[in-house]
């Protein structure tokens, strides 16, 4: 019998160590999934000084000296806390320990350094791939994760055929770690990939773009999210690149942490309940209403929404359905949790200072407790969005037996099926709307709040229809498994040289050995794109 696949992680976040949102959920339960499969799996993240704090059984492994010019690192091994999944944290106070969030200062601008504090990350990524981890431990597979980690691919395409192929998930397009190109040589990028040919986007350099472009295989974190990037809507200005590499792309469905979120067993709720018995989740209501400052009503309909407060997730567009929204319900209650523009942060906060009705709630911050009170106390998840990759709210709240209502899009119209007469053979899960508009969000709540209203028991029946569906990771695991077990096996039989690419040209290897990667055609890019929205600090205002 064959050894146990190794397969190191590369993630600027995994729960609890550092989470901003599902980056850091997927990153710690896909390979925990992963491990009882019987994979040797290893997650290396940047050493947050909270990451320091939390991290079980610290040791000190190795010294990496001059990783870059000026910058060496260690790397302090252990487990993620409450599992015995094997963690390596990179260490550089001056990179990574520091007041803010973790991408932004505490006035919400980028960090300055983000560039050079992520191609640490890669660079370390790539010794530990070599086998100076400090045990000699060399992984099958790198599986890198977003920006943060896009630079991990290119390093090892640059380090001979000794170096393990890369997998490249893409959780969102839109955030792409873009730079100044005069950073490139401090960041130890060879001048050959800086060009439109190699990993240049519009006049700077593109940490996603280099894992897109340099990956062995690439997946996203749903079908349809798989489909909707090479279009230009939702490609984010790398949607012919992801057309030219489309035979490599996979979509995987993300899964959630069934042990994290299970309602019958879960410490951070006040009461636990399961689907034989439901008792505790009307309990849970009532205790959510106290905490947020709601009124008192057992049977008032209460919508959550649980997301960064941005325009990707409309929350302008709930913003402006408010008023609308409770005026036509009169029993109706919200509850907001989230944080993101300080303009919407702003807009929620006045809506709620100006009602006195108990039926408003707004809390601005995020709190890992908080969120899964809501996701019990709350009959439904109210969860717009323009685009979305995956998005796992949807799949905590129907574990928790929330219904959830969501723009049918990305991986939302692939994990939730609209309770219409025409789909409910397929099982209906929740409500959807097809359109960023107040009148279709208004719609879908309005649907949902009449089944809520005039059938109770065709309510309850949907309640524990969604909490019975596995939203677990073992069926994605296991398509990862496969997908890696697949490169590996490649990789020995005829592995692949480093890629020297002079700039603005691209070497075509499609008609080499088949069992090689493929490597894609070049794909010029036509959209700019904005950046990301930072992350804001907390604060408090009910209604």
């Amino acid at each position: 019998m064959g050894r146990a696949q190794r397969i190191l992680f590369v993630s600027a976040e995994a729960f609890p160590l550092a989470k901003t949102g599902g980056l850091a959920d997927v990153c710690a339960a896909l390979p925990k999934a992963l491990a009882r499969l019987g994979c040797d799996v290893r997650l290396l993240v940047p050493g947050y000084a909270d990451a320091l704090g939390q991290l079980c059984d610290p040791r000190v492994v190795t010294e990496l000296r001059d990783l870059l010019p000026g910058t060496d690192v260690r790397l302090i091994a252990g487990t993620l806390p409450g599992t015995a999944l094997p963690v390596l944290l990179v260490d550089c106070p001056v990179l990574y320990c520091r007041p803010g969030a973790l991408y932004v200062d505490a006035e919400g601008h980028d960090w300055a350094d983000n560039a050079r504090r992520f191609a640490v990350l890669c660079h370390a990524a790539a010794k530990v791939a070599l086998g100076r981890g400090g045990d000699g431990w060399r992984p099958d597979v790198v599986h890198a994760h977003d920006w943060h980690a896009g630079l991990v691919p290119l390093l090892l395409r640059r380090s001979g055929p000794s170096a393990p192929p890369s997998v490249f998930t893409i959780h969102n397009a839109a955030f792409q770690g873009n730079f100044p190109l005069s950073e490139a040589d401090s960041l130890g990028l060879p001048a050959d990939v800086i060009g439109v040919d190699g990993i240049e986007f519009y006049g700077q350099l593109s940490f996603l773009k280099a894992g897109v472009r340099f990956a062995d295989k690439l997946t996203t974190v749903s079908p349809g999210y798989a489909r909707e990037i090479q279009e230009p809507e939702y490609g984010c200005g790398l949607e012919a690149l992801f057309t030219a590499r489309a035979d490599d792309l996979s979509g995987i469905m993300n899964g959630i942490d069934t042990e994290l979120w299970n309602p019958a067993a879960d410490p951070l709720l006040p009461y636990v309940y399961s689907i034989d018995d439901t008792s505790g989740k009307a309990a849970c209501k009532s205790a959510l209403q106290h905490e947020m400052g709601l009124r008192f009503d057992p049977q008032a309909p209460l919508v959550a929404s649980v997301c960064r407060l941005t325009h990707q997730k409309m929350s302008d567009v709930l913003l402006h359905a408010l008023p609308q929204m409770l005026n036509q319900h009169p029993r109706l209650q919200v509850a907001i949790h989230g944080r993101g523009d300080r303009e919407l942060e702003a807009g929620f906060l006045a809506l709620a200072a100006g009602r006195d009705d108990g039926r408003l709630a707004v809390h601005i911050g995020y709190d890992e407790g908080r969120a899964h009170r809501l996701q019990a106390g709350a009959d439904i998840l109210l969860q717009g969005a323009r685009f979305e990759p995956c998005g796992l709210t949807q799949l905590y709240a129907m574990r928790y037996g929330t219904i959830p209502i969501v723009t049918r899009i990305g991986g939302l119209a692939d994990s939730v099926v609209d309770h219409d007469g025409a789909f409910r053979e397929e099982g209906a899960t929740g409500f959807t709307f097809d359109h960023p508009t107040c009148d279709a969000m208004l719609g879908a709540l309005h649907r949902c709040l009449d089944l809520y209203a005039a059938d109770p028991a065709a309510w309850s029946t949907l309640c524990r229809f969604v909490m019975s569906r596995d939203s677990g990771w073992s069926r994605s695991a296991m398509t990862y498994l496969n997908l890696y077990g697949k490169l590996a096996a490649a990789n020995q039989a005829y592995p692949v040289a480093a890629v020297e690419l002079p700039a603005r040209a691209w070497t075509d290897v499609s008609t080499t050995q088949a069992t090689a990667p493929r490597q894609p055609r070049m794909a010029t890019v036509r959209e700019e794109r904005k950046g990301a929205m930072p992350l804001m600090a907390d604060g408090w205002q009910r209604g």
